[in-house]
């Protein structure tokens, strides 16, 4: 979509998954992460994957590895200042990044035009995603202009909750049908990957 860059969120340490990049594990032979870039590459200008650690890892995906700025694995909100960071470097074009993570295969086809439309209808700062009536702080669409506040917020306030930040502003919360399948179903743990290769055998 024409102004958004879109960030794949990768920097965490998958403790729940036995630890190493679940977003590598295989759903239906091909890698989370693949799945992930099929459904988001459509719906922005670029793509930038967030990640910790050696890049050459994901070097088959061929995209743009960007590394957390702040130390300490700080959490999604330093993932999502990353891809704010490149976006404003090589995309200056661009006004938003979609943040999504790369744990969730069946992300919408629509995510990103539906943040922006529920975004521009409300006048608001921020969009975030929800399904079934539960917020999902992670999957937003984020300004560029807001950057040098998020860092103030990661470095000199120690914010870490997604939601302490974005309260303090204007919210969309736009909300997706969560049937016949949560769109945000997330794989965290080894049973919820089988739960998903079985969705995914499922699709019509």
């Amino acid at each position: 979509m024409s102004g958004v860059v879109g960030v794949l969120l990768a920097g965490g340490l998958s403790r729940r998954m036995g630890g190493g990049d679940k977003t590598l594990r295989l759903l239906g032979g091909r890698p989370l992460l693949q799945h992930v870039i099929d459904r988001m590459r459509p719906q922005v200008e670029a793509l930038v994957l967030n990640a910790n650690g050696d890049p050459a890892r994901f070097a088959e995906f061929g995209l743009p590895v960007v590394a957390d700025s702040v130390p300490d694995f700080a959490g999604p909100l330093a993932g999502v200042l990353a891809g704010l960071d490149w976006a404003a470097a090589h995309r200056p074009d661009c006004a938003h990044v979609a943040s999504v993570a790369t744990d969730a295969p069946f992300l919408p086809m629509n995510l990103v035009g539906r943040l922006r439309d529920g975004m521009e209808r409300a006048g608001t700062d921020l969009a975030c995603a929800a399904s079934g009536g539960q917020p999902h702080p992670v999957i937003g669409l984020w300004p560029i202009r807001l950057r040098d506040d998020l860092r103030h917020a990661l470095i000199a306030e120690g914010v870490r909750k997604v939601d302490q930040w974005t309260g303090r502003y204007r919210l969309a919360t736009v909300d997706f049908s969560a049937d016949p399948v949560d769109p945000f179903f997330n794989a965290n743990r080894p049973e919820d990957l089988e739960l998903a290769a079985a969705l995914l055998a499922a699709a019509p």
